[in-house]
C-alpha cells in the first residue's frame, strides 16, 4: 500500500514539476517552437539572410537581389510556416559560417562580378530607399548599436550602404561579435533555473556531460566600407585569409559603388562570454520603453468605463427600476390609465422587435464579428501566455488564421441563430445566411489582398505572395473554414429562437421628428472607444510599419477587454436614447454606435501615414499601407460593432421583458 501511495505521489510531482517547467519557458516567451541548442566548440555556426526591408517603402526583396555574394553550396530556402510567407520573409542561407568559440578576421568571402547598369541603378535605388539587410544565428536577428545625442540606439540589420554627397558606398566588410553563454551542466533544465525538473528534460547537444558547451545568446553586428584590393583576391577562394589585415572603423566609408567596378567582401567574427541566460537573450530585442504610457492607457480607458458605468447605473437603477416598480404598485385601473399614458420607450413597445432593414446583412456582418473577435481575443490571449513569441517568426499569422477557420462554427451558429429569432423562428434561407458568412467577410478579405498582391508583383517584391499559397489559403477558405460555417448554421438552426417579450403590431409607428440626425449621434459615439485604445494603437502600428518588434500582449489583451466594455455601454446608452425619443429602428444603429470606432481608427490611420511615415515613398507603398489599413479596419468595425449590438439587444429584451404592456 505504502508503494502504491508513493508511485502515486511520485507521478504527480512529475506532472506538477512538468507544468512548472511549462509555465517558466512560458514565461520566458519560448513555449513552444524554439528550444535552446548546445554547441561545442569548434561547431560550425550558420548564418541565415532574411529579406532586405526598408520603413521607407515597406517592400520587401529578396537578399540575392543584390550582388552579394553567394554560398557555395548554392541558395537554398529554409523551412517556413504560412504565417512567415505572408509577412514577405524569405529565409536563405548564406556565405557566414562561424566556428563556436573561434575568433576569425580578415576573412575573405567573395568578390563579385563587375555591377552592370542595372545592377549598379537597383544598389543606388536600395541605398536611397534606406534598404536594411536582415541576418539570422541560431533564430537571433543581427543587432546594431549606434549613439546619437548620449542615446544608445538599436537596430535589427544593418543598411545595405550609405550614400555620402553624390557619392554612393557599400558596406562590404562585417564585423560579428557572438555572444555566448557557457555552461558545463548537459542538463538544460538546471540552465534554465529549473533545477527540481531535472530528470525530465533530456540531454540537448552532442558529447557528454563532461564537455563544455555553449548556447548562442547575443549576435551583434558592426557594418564597415572597405576598398580592397582587387588583385590580392583574384585567386582567393571563399574563407581564406585576406592578404592584409582589414580595419574596421564605422565611423568611415570608403567603397563607393561604380558601374563596371566588381565589390569584395570579407568579414570577422568575435565571440565573447556573457552572464545572460538563454530564456533572457530578447531582451535586447525586447526593450520595454514606454511602460508608463501603456499604463496611462489602461488608466485612460478605466475613467472613460467609469463614467459610462456611472451613465448606465442611472438609467438602469433610477430610471428603468424606478418606472417597473411604480407601474407593477398600480392597481389594474391605475395601470390601464397609466398606458395611456405611455411616454418614451414605453410607446414603441409595439414596434420595439420590428424586423430591420436587410436582415440577413446584419446578421451575416454580426456572425463575422463574432468570428473575428473570438479569433482576437484567442491570439492575443495565447501570445499573452507565451505561446506566439518574437522568437518564432510566423506563428501570430499563422495562429490568426488557424483560429479563424475553427471559429467558422461560432460564426454560423450566431448568424443563423439571430436570423431565426429576427424571422420569429423560421428556418427558411438558413443555409442561404450560413454560405454568405463564410464567404463576405474572406471575400473583401481576399480581394484586397489579390489587388495588393498585383502591386507587389509588379514591383518584384518578396512581399507578394506565391500563386501556390494563394492556391493554399483558397483551399483552407473553401475545404475548412466554409464547411465548419455551414456545421455552425446547422447547430443554430436546430437550437431554439430567442423569443420577443411583446408582440409586434402590423402597422409601424410613425417616428417623431428629431431635433438632430440620429447618425450624427450613433458616429460620435466611436470617440469613446477609440479614446480607450488610440495609446495602444500607436505600438501597434509602429511595430507593423517601423519594423519594431510588438510583445506587450499582456497590455494588449487588457486593453481588448476594456474596449469589449466600453462598447457594451456606449451602445447601450445609445440605444436607451434612441428609444426615450419614440426611435424604435434601433438595430443598425446599435451596430454601428460601437462600430464607428472604425472610422476613427482609418483617420488615426492617415494622420499616421502623414505624420509618421512622412518618408513612406511611392505610390505603391501608399496604396499598400492605405490598402492592408483598410482591411484592418473594416475587421474591427464588425467586431466591435457586434459587441454593441449584442448588448444592445439584451438590454431591450431584458427592458421589454420586465413589464407586461398591451
Amino acid at each position: 500500500m505504502d508503494l502504491s501511495r508513493m508511485k502515486l505521489f511520485s507521478r504527480f510531482r512529475i506532472w506538477v514539476l512538468t507544468c512548472s517547467l511549462i509555465f517558466q519557458l512560458g514565461y520566458g516567451f519560448y513555449l513552444p517552437g524554439s528550444y535552446p541548442h548546445k554547441y561545442n566548440v569548434g561547431d560550425f555556426l550558420s548564418v541565415k539572410v532574411n529579406s532586405l526591408t526598408s520603413i521607407e517603402t515597406e517592400l520587401p526583396y529578396g537578399y540575392y537581389s543584390l550582388p552579394f555574394c553567394k554560398p557555395s553550396e548554392g541558395v537554398k530556402d529554409s523551412a517556413e510556416n504560412l504565417g512567415e510567407l505572408l509577412m514577405g520573409d524569405r529565409i536563405e542561407n548564406s556565405p557566414y559560417q562561424f566556428k563556436m568559440f573561434t575568433n576569425q578576421t580578415d576573412i575573405f568571402v567573395c568578390a563579385s562580378d563587375p555591377l552592370t547598369s542595372d545592377q549598379f541603378k537597383i544598389m543606388k535605388e536600395r541605398i536611397d530607399e534606406m534598404y536594411q539587410v536582415n541576418l539570422i544565428l541560431d533564430n537571433l536577428p543581427a543587432i546594431r548599436y549606434t549613439q546619437k545625442e548620449g542615446y544608445v540606439l538599436r537596430w535589427t540589420g544593418y543598411p545595405v550602404g550609405v550614400k555620402v554627397k553624390d557619392a554612393y558606398y557599400v558596406f562590404n566588410h562585417l564585423k560579428f561579435k557572438v555572444l555566448v553563454h557557457k555552461y558545463e551542466d548537459a542538463n538544460m533544465a538546471r540552465v534554465m533555473g529549473t533545477g527540481d525538473a531535472a530528470e525530465l528534460i533530456p540531454t540537448i547537444g552532442k558529447g557528454g556531460s563532461d564537455v563544455p558547451g555553449y548556447m548562442v545568446v547575443g549576435f551583434e553586428v558592426v557594418p564597415c566600407s572597405i576598398v580592397h584590393n582587387l588583385d590580392q583576391v583574384k585567386n582567393l577562394k571563399m574563407y581564406q585569409a585576406y592578404p592584409s589585415a582589414v580595419q574596421c572603423d564605422p565611423t568611415t566609408v570608403s567603397m563607393s559603388i561604380k558601374e563596371g567596378q566588381p565589390i569584395a567582401f570579407t568579414y570577422e567574427v568575435m565571440f565573447e562570454e556573457s552572464d545572460i541566460k538563454w530564456p533572457s537573450r530578447w531582451d535586447a530585442y525586447l526593450k520595454m520603453e514606454g511602460s508608463k504610457v501603456h499604463w496611462f492607457s489602461i488608466m485612460n480607458s478605466m475613467m472613460v468605463i467609469t463614467f459610462l458605468a456611472g451613465i448606465v447605473f442611472v438609467i438602469f437603477l433610477r430610471t428603468v427600476r424606478r418606472d417597473l416598480t411604480r407601474y407593477e404598485e398600480l392597481d389594474k385601473e391605475a395601470q390601464a390609465q397609466m398606458n395611456e399614458e405611455l411616454s418614451g420607450w414605453k410607446l414603441v413597445v409595439g414596434d420595439v422587435f420590428r424586423a430591420p432593414t436587410s436582415p440577413s446583412l446584419l446578421c451575416i456582418m454580426v456572425g463575422n464579428g463574432v468570428q473575428i473577435l473570438g479569433m482576437a481575443v484567442v491570439t492575443i490571449l495565447f501570445a499573452a501566455l507565451g505561446f506566439m513569441s518574437p522568437a518564432s517568426r510566423g506563428t501570430l499569422i499563422t495562429g490568426m488564421l488557424f483560429f479563424y477557420m475553427i471559429l467558422g462554427v461560432a460564426a454560423g451558429y450566431f448568424a443563423v441563430r439571430l436570423w431565426r429569432t429576427i424571422g420569429c423562428g423560421d428556418n427558411k434561407g438558413w443555409i442561404s445566411v450560413s454560405w454568405k458568412v463564410s464567404c463576405f467577410f474572406p471575400g473583401i478579405a481576399f480581394f484586397i489582398l489579390t489587388t495588393l498582391n498585383f502591386l507587389l508583383w509588379g514591383s518584384h517584391s518578396t512581399g507578394a505572395i506565391p500563386f501556390s499559397l494563394f492556391v493554399i489559403l483558397l483551399l483552407l477558405w473553401f475545404c475548412i473554414s466554409v464547411p465548419l460555417t455551414l456545421v455552425g448554421g446547422c447547430l443554430g438552426a436546430k437550437a431554439p429562437h430567442i423569443e420577443f417579450p411583446v408582440r409586434t403590431n402590423q402597422i409601424p409607428r410613425e417616428i417623431p421628428a428629431q431635433k438632430y440626425p440620429s447618425w450624427l449621434l450613433v458616429l460620435g459615439a466611436g470617440t469613446l472607444p477609440f479614446g480607450t485604445l488610440f495609446i495602444e494603437l500607436f505600438f501597434i502600428m509602429s511595430s507593423i510599419w517601423m519594423g519594431r518588434v510588438y510583445y506587450v500582449f499582456g497590455f494588449l489583451f487588457i486593453v481588448l477587454i476594456l474596449l469589449v466594455v466600453v462598447c457594451a455601454e456606449v451602445s447601450l446608452v445609445l440605444t436607451y436614447m434612441h428609444l426615450c425619443v419614440e426611435d424604435w429602428r434601433w438595430w443598425w444603429k446599435a451596430f454601428f454606435a460601437s462600430g464607428s470606432v472604425a472610422i476613427y481608427i482609418f483617420l488615426y490611420s492617415i494622420n499616421y501615414l502623414i505624420f509618421d511615415l512622412k518618408s513612406l515613398s511611392g505610390p505603391v507603398s501608399s496604396t499598400l499601407y492605405l490598402g492592408y489599413s483598410l482591411l484592418m479596419v473594416f475587421a474591427i468595425m464588425l467586431a466591435t460593432g457586434t459587441i454593441g449590438f449584442l448588448s444592445s439587444f439584451w438590454f431591450v429584451h431584458y427592458l421589454f421583458s420586465s413589464v407586461k404592456l398591451d
